[in-house]
């Protein structure tokens, strides 16, 4: 990997007021609180009022930056949010936030790589930083899963949640955060997880929904658990670490179950890692950065920890970053 020139500088968060807890779910479909807890660790996840969307969650999370860090948004020169339930087909969630800071002069676009989406916009907002081509970039990561899942679907509604997360990335020679990567892609995996548009048919097979999640919990399980701890002996390679160097592991938060095994076959300690899914569910591109701001919020995420990023889902597609956590503890925050 280039010697990276970005530092992650802030991070924010925003998620729904609205509550659908185990209990909640009980009255929708045949489940029950012990077999969701059992299979998933959740015990809730935020919806989103009929007129609030992506865009909205995003732009909260955005304010979060500037209130907890008294950051300044007017030179930021870039825009990128990941998701894949943006208001729009366009204009994009991007431009929505562009539009609410009124920030001149600056690029923006959606990304859309589901749940490994916030860390494939980190990796690219390195890259541009590094390149010399930008200086500030706001990196988001926003779902509203809630509109697009079926209620009547006692496998799949029981996981996921709506929520935005976002961090500043800013240029920084001396003191970068971003030290190995590691992305790849699964296309034929692709049918295990997929939501309908224009096209019904994948690899030659018709699709269910109606565009609405559809997914294989099975084989994505699968999938995962045999291909994350793969992808992160490669990162520590690939940064001349190993396991025990390494402060927090921040998995993208699908299944409290799902990360269980993966640390469990990666030898990292549930006690060293962070996540979301317990009260706010499956939040695709959501999730990392909410785990990354209750980890500072809990206390337990500090600057200057060594840090792996891990974002896999839909497509099938996984990111993977090690960083040096470079936002400042709250308490220390200057006005910059």
């Amino acid at each position: 990997m280039t010697q990276s020139k970005a530092r992650i500088t802030a991070v924010g968060s925003y998620v729904p007021k609205r509550i659908l807890s185990n209990a909640d779910l009980e009255k929708i479909v045949d489940t029950n609180d012990e077999w969701i807890t059992q299979r998933t660790g959740m015990k809730e996840r935020r919806i989103t009022e009929e007129n609030e969307f992506t865009s909205d969650l995003c732009i909260k999370a955005v304010e979060k930056i500037v209130q907890d860090y008294n950051k300044n948004l007017d030179d930021v020169d870039l825009i990128i949010v990941s998701t894949s339930t943006a208001d729009y087909a366009f204009p994009s969630v991007a431009c929505q936030v562009q539009e609410h800071f009124n920030l001149k002069s600056t690029g923006a676009f959606d990304l859309n790589a589901t749940c490994a989406g916030f860390t494939y916009g980190l990796h690219v907002a390195n890259g541009l930083i590094t390149s010399g081509l930008h200086k500030k970039i706001l990196v988001i990561g926003g779902e509203t899963l809630s509109k697009v899942t079926d209620y009547t679907d006692r496998s799949s509604c029981v996981l996921f949640g709506d929520g935005a997360g976002a961090v500043l990335v800013e240029y920084d020679e001396q003191k970068p955060s971003f030290i190995s990567s590691v992305l790849g892609t699964n296309g034929e995996g692709g049918i295990h997880l997929y939501r309908t548009g224009l096209s019904k048919q994948m690899n030659g097979m018709d699709l269910l929904g109606n565009g609405n999640m559809v997914q294989n919990g099975r084989e994505v399980y699968k999938w995962a658990v045999r291909m994350v701890p793969i992808g992160l002996q490669t990162l520590l390679e690939r940064a001349n670490l190993k396991t025990e160097d390494i402060d927090w592991f921040v998995p993208h938060s699908a299944n409290l179950r799902m990360i269980e095994s993966i640390g469990e076959k990666s030898h990292i300690s549930m006690d060293n890692t962070l996540y979301s899914v317990e009260n706010m569910g499956n939040t695709s591109s959501a999730s990392i950065p909410l785990a990354l701001d209750l980890g500072i919020k809990e206390d337990k995420l500090h600057y200057d920890d060594t840090v792996i990023l891990y974002g896999f889902g839909g497509g099938l597609t996984y990111t993977g970053l090690i960083v040096k956590w470079g936002v400042p503890d709250r308490s220390k925050t200057t006005q910059k």
